[in-house]
């Protein structure tokens, strides 16, 4: 009986999760699959309508490239804050969490100001003579993709920073003892031992990124849908759920897909720093 009783316990939970999580999916599946007539229309129409194919294709290049820059400066803030004296790693964590405490739409509101052509960005650059005229960095992708990186930047962090605080230091030495220079180290020993981390701060990165939506609206300027937005705008504007409910499935599908790669390439227990 006392064996049994944990499993009596979770069941509560199990039917929660159920109704409040699993029932809303099928739904949106079976509404994919029945609107506007039954059949798979609405998700070949995500690969033979040009206007869903771009929005699918802006939306893994942004997704992309916002995973690689994330990745390499995250990489960069990591290397340094484990590498640093205790009370200054504490003064950087501190750092780097202050964007959690802030309002993404107070974020995206920041940079559209940044961005402007009277923005600051624009005024430095001119005032130092790298340009003539203003730049354009809003209402295109290059706003976007700003927005979206200094969001995720310490998402990617947090992974690689666990990861990095595990590694012995030991290691590096032993390497440097037997003649291998500081390149050699770094690419030999830290990198491989650091790559756990690097994996999983890419798929968290690259999930988040996937289910946008403020950023792009509003350094984007509608100019640059991404799925996100144009699920909403099928959903509020259009009325057109079946092509909505198949851009969210598609979602869906390309999150499970991507936990089911980073687990094949790297152990469970390692996705979270443990050794």
């Amino acid at each position: 009986m006392r064996r049994s009783l944990p499993a009596v316990l979770v069941v509560p939970v199990v039917v929660l999760v159920g109704c409040l999580f699993l029932l809303p999916v099928l739904r949106i599946l079976a509404i994919s699959f029945t609107e506007p007539t039954v059949g798979l229309g609405n998700y070949a129409a995500l690969f033979t309508e040009p206007l869903y194919r771009k929005i699918m294709a802006t939306t893994l290049r942004i997704c992309v490239w916002t995973t690689l820059i994330a990745l390499v400066l995250g990489y960069v803030v990591a290397y340094v804050m484990a590498n640093v004296p205790q009370h200054v790693r504490s003064w950087m964590v501190i750092g780097l969490l202050v964007p959690f405490w802030l309002s993404v739409l107070v974020r995206a509101f920041a940079w559209v100001l940044l961005l402007s052509r009277e923005g600051v960005v624009n005024a430095t650059l001119m005032a130092l003579g790298l340009v003539d005229q203003p730049l354009a960095l809003l209402r295109n992708e290059t706003g976007v993709l700003i927005g979206m990186v200094h969001y995720m930047v310490p998402y990617a962090v947090l992974p690689m920073l666990t990861t990095m605080l595990g590694i012995d230091a030991s290691l590096m030495a032993a390497s440097r003892a037997l003649g291998a220079g500081p390149v050699r180290t770094f690419l030999r020993v830290y990198l491989p031992l650091s790559l756990p981390g690097v994996l999983a701060a890419a798929v968290l990165v690259f999930i988040f990124c996937l289910g946008f939506f403020i950023t792009p609206a509003l350094l984007g300027g509608g100019k640059t849908v991404m799925v996100a937005q144009y699920i909403e705008f099928g959903i509020s504007e259009t009325m057109n759920w079946g092509i909505s409910t198949a851009f969210a499935s598609a979602l869906l599908l390309a999150v499970i897909l991507s936990l089911v790669l980073i687990s094949r390439c790297v152990r469970i227990p390692s996705l979270f720093g443990a050794p």
